[in-house]
């Protein structure tokens, strides 16, 4: 099986190939990048848009991914904007002196500077598309926000967020580990049980 990934996030293109390839569907990284507006309102509208835009372009099954954290504190947010949070009106705006995900993270951590409820949850929507059949799979870890960032693996947010059970970092943990417990690992399988379900039918 061959499924067309609805992104050019090299982070998150690595996820899609590290969990199925191992079984048995060829990841098909898109030669040319879509724009596609996420006027969405909610995970499932966003990866529904991408999911449907990427498949009308290149005419084969697409998996379109929405992720991202939803801080207990300051709910639904980051959410929808999880990856120009640093950008939104709300809170103030962040200068980028890195990259988007440093200043994600730095604006994050201003905002929750003072507040002890730092409960939060990451939370995928992975959509497929296809010209007869669709459907879409969900999946969440929940954790917490830390002080200051840690570890060098992963990227968006790992580096602040520690996993239920865990005393280490998203960003510390290993490739195999984190998919292992990710809300995208857990999305990804979902949705291969469910193709592995359709072709039986």
């Amino acid at each position: 099986m061959r499924l067309l990934v609805a992104t050019t996030n090299k982070g998150k293109l690595r996820e899609f190939k590290r969990i199925l390839e191992p079984l048995g569907i060829e990841v098909i990284t898109p030669y040319e990048k879509i724009e596609v507006r996420e006027s969405g309102t909610s995970f499932l509208e966003n990866a529904y848009l991408k999911a449907k835009a990427y498949y009308e372009k290149f005419k084969m099954p697409t998996v379109a991914d929405d992720s991202g954290l939803i801080v207990e504190a300051i709910s639904p947010y980051p959410g929808i904007y999880s990856s120009r949070f640093y950008e939104i009106d709300l809170w103030g705006k962040e200068e980028i002196k890195e990259s988007k995900d440093e200043a994600n993270i730095r604006k994050l951590l201003r905002v929750l500077k003072n507040e002890k409820n730092r409960r939060a949850k990451f939370v995928a929507v992975i959509v497929f598309y296809d010209k007869d059949k669709g459907f879409f799979v969900e999946g969440e870890v929940k954790g917490v926000i830390t002080e200051s960032p840690t570890g060098d693996k992963g990227f968006g947010y790992d580096p602040i967020f520690i996993p239920e059970g865990y005393d280490r970092t998203m960003a510390e943990l290993s490739p195999e580990e984190k998919d292992l417990i990710s809300h995208r690992g857990k999305a990804l399988r979902k949705l291969y049980r469910i193709l592995k379900e359709c072709e039986k039918t």
